[in-house]
């Protein structure tokens, strides 16, 4: 999905050190990600399973959330 490559380059440990945001979805706070899992520091998949969920609440998709990002510069 190419909005995680520009957010994140799929590096489960990817930190923005602007605004703290954490992990392949760089989610915010990355602590998010505890409710999907213990792992979520660590686990790629465990990252990518939060992420898909966050999105498909938020945006519907992940092609409405790449609209979105491209239109304001963030998801």
């Amino acid at each position: 999905m190419s909005l995680w490559n520009r957010e994140s380059g799929w590096r489960a440990n990817a930190l923005n050190p602007s605004s703290g945001a954490y992990g392949i979805p760089q989610a915010l706070p990355g602590s998010k990600m505890a409710t999907a899992g213990a792992d979520w520091r660590t686990n790629g998949n465990t990252q990518i399973n939060w992420g898909l969920a966050y999105i498909s609440a938020r945006y519907g998709s992940p092609c409405g959330a790449w609209a979105h990002s491209q239109a304001t510069g963030w998801y």
